[in-house]
């Protein structure tokens, strides 16, 4: 390693002579025999320290000193990307004003990379010159700002030049950037030419490789430390941890973890038995999956072992469910021994409880408990996309002789024709396609159904707030009777309510519409007296393509045609609530 090493500065020294260049251009200083002898022993010893300095602050001051001795520039900044991803000012040579203005300033991740992708690419090493980075003086990058005299000749190095040599884990760019020194004033006074390029470029790479070496060497002695303390930890806290474990206000449970009986409860404080109303010895029967609620198990599942937190239901022995968090950890009786699984199980019972009637309150009507105009346009959105199905495949799926054929001609594969129809072609969403009315045979689609109720407003008007509220809580509570386990029935606002339900053929739809006006038709008795209200019902057909707010004026405007047809005076110009 010493000897990769020896011959990486040589070949360093080998490429900068030119950083040594004398003031006048033509003075070919490269061939002068000491001065090839002073750059090697200058390099030699800035590599020596960047990989003998003690701890990671001396490796990164080490890789500033050594820019400013080895490479030759007067100033020198080490930005150092730190966990989050911004880039911290780690050391800086140079400059002892520069040191005490920029050490420890931070720069976003976000404006390096601006930097890193603008000016001239000379290698791995970004310059960009004064012409174009004036834009960058009021960024938030930390920066220095040096004077001097404007250049003479094209070449020299004008205070607003900016170079940075980017370090990283790999050569040539391709690895994890680890950080970005930034040098300014070269000692020649001019632009590093190529061989001088190339020998920031390799040393850029060689501090790369140190910081890399302390950051490891750093967090090994960390580790050590924090193994050790641990370890003394976990043996005087054995009997304070079984104590804490036994008394704990909360439920706690140790499960095995791994193998055949993975998820087996071993231990249940007393806490978790009064919550379930389980004996210790019987829960020592069952794992959580045994107790978990049916709907939650793949909650459970999903459930990290390692630091997994979960809201679910766990089962009484009465029967009934408690809502509970689930917390899980691992432990070990030795460093060396077996792993359990330590769960903490906390009774939110009643939070979940005021959280579930919050969602219901925002997605429900507060008068006839249905759904309000919100959850039905959320519900209907969920059944559509903005994707119809291509009506050249339907008509080809119906005509063809079978799925081999139909596969065939549109490219389908095995799985997709496992798939329903309206699936094909658009992942795994199955696509709702309104049915086709003038066919003899249509499909089957989701119908929705917009209700306005007839002389509801007179009722209003003649009897009050309160029979009009008992009304139309009646008529929720038919309506609701009347549609199968499964249909949505909502209130969209005012008298107007609007049913979903899958799966119909338009007779179908309209022997539903017909079922719920003769539910809406029978007295309703508010009060001591008996009042009436009618119904007109519009059917429209939510197809993928279209929006819910599409689908729901389809269906309004087609009430307004029912409703038109069946009174001899036309209604008052409609708005629909909600």
């Amino acid at each position: 390693m010493e000897t990769g090493v020896i011959d990486v500065i040589g070949c360093i020294a080998e490429i900068t002579g030119v950083v040594v260049e004398g003031a006048e251009r033509g003075m070919d200083t490269e061939s002068e025999p000491y001065v090839r002898l002073a750059t090697l022993r200058q390099l030699h010893q800035v590599v020596a320290d960047l990989n003998t300095a003690r701890s990671l602050a001396d490796t990164l001051q080490a890789v500033a000193d050594g820019v400013v001795k080895g490479l030759g520039y007067d100033l020198a900044a080490v930005n150092l990307v730190r966990p989050d991803g911004d880039l911290v000012v780690a050391a800086f040579a140079g400059s002892t004003a520069g040191e005490a203005l920029l050490s420890g300033k931070v720069g976003p991740r976000a404006s390096w990379e601006r930097r890193l992708s603008m000016g001239q690419r000379w290698g791995t090493l970004r310059f960009i010159p004064h012409t174009e980075g004036w834009v960058l003086i009021d960024d938030d990058v930390p920066q220095w700002h040096t004077e001097g005299p404007l250049p003479r000749f094209a070449d020299e190095w004008h205070p607003g030049d900016r170079l940075y040599a980017p370090m990283q884990s790999s050569q040539n760019g391709g690895g994890e950037l680890i950080g970005v020194i930034s040098v300014d004033r070269p000692s020649t006074g001019r632009h590093p030419g190529p061989w001088g390029c190339e020998a920031l470029q390799m040393y850029a790479f060689q501090a790369g490789i140190a910081i890399s070496n302390a950051r490891m060497r750093a967090n090994m002695q960390r580790a050590l430390v924090r193994l050790e303390r641990d370890q003394q930890a976990l043996r005087a806290s054995e009997e304070s941890f079984r104590q804490a474990f036994e008394y704990a206000p909360s439920g706690m449970a140790i499960a095995e973890m791994g193998g055949d009986q993975h998820g087996k409860l071993l231990r249940a404080n007393d806490a978790l038995c009064r919550l379930l109303g389980r004996s210790s010895s019987v829960m020592r029967r069952y794992s959580f999956s045994d107790l978990v609620h049916p709907e939650d198990v793949g909650l459970l599942l999903r459930t990290s072992a390692e630091g997994g937190r979960a809201e679910l239901r766990l089962a009484r022995r009465d029967g009934s469910y408690v809502w509970v968090s689930l917390r899980n950890s691992v432990v070990a009786d030795t460093a060396d021994g077996p792993r359990f699984l330590l769960t903490h199980v906390e009774d939110i019972e009643e939070r979940k409880g005021r959280e579930l009637q919050l969602a219901h309150r925002a997605s429900h009507d507060s008068l006839t408990g249905l759904p309000n105009s919100a959850e039905l346009r959320t519900r209907l959105s969920a059944r559509l996309c903005s994707r119809p199905l291509d009506k050249d495949a339907a008509a080809l799926a119906a005509e063809a002789e079978g799925p081999d054929e139909f596969a065939f001609s549109y490219g389908y594969g095995p799985e997709e024709l496992a798939a329903p129809l309206g699936a094909l072609g658009y992942d795994s969403h199955v696509h709702t396609v309104a049915p086709d009315e003038n066919d003899p045979a249509p499909a089957k689609g989701l119908a929705v159904l917009f209700c306005d109720l007839d002389g509801f407003k007179s009722i209003n008007d003649r009897f009050g707030h309160h029979t009009g509220d008992a009304v139309l809580i009646e008529v929720a509570r038919r309506l609701t009777g009347a549609v199968r386990d499964g249909d949505t029935v909502a209130r969209l606002g005012g008298d107007e309510f609007v049913v979903l339900a899958d799966g119909l053929a338009p007779a179908d739809a309209a022997d539903l519409a017909v079922r719920l006006r003769n539910a809406i038709i029978p007295p309703i008795r508010v009060d001591g007296r008996a009042v009436r209200v009618g119904a007109s019902f519009g059917i429209g057909w939510a197809g993928c393509g279209m929006t819910a707010e599409e689908v729901l004026h389809s269906a309004d405007q087609r009430m307004y045609v029912e409703k038109r047809s069946r009174s001899s005076s036309p209604r008052p110009n409609h708005r629909r609530a909600g």
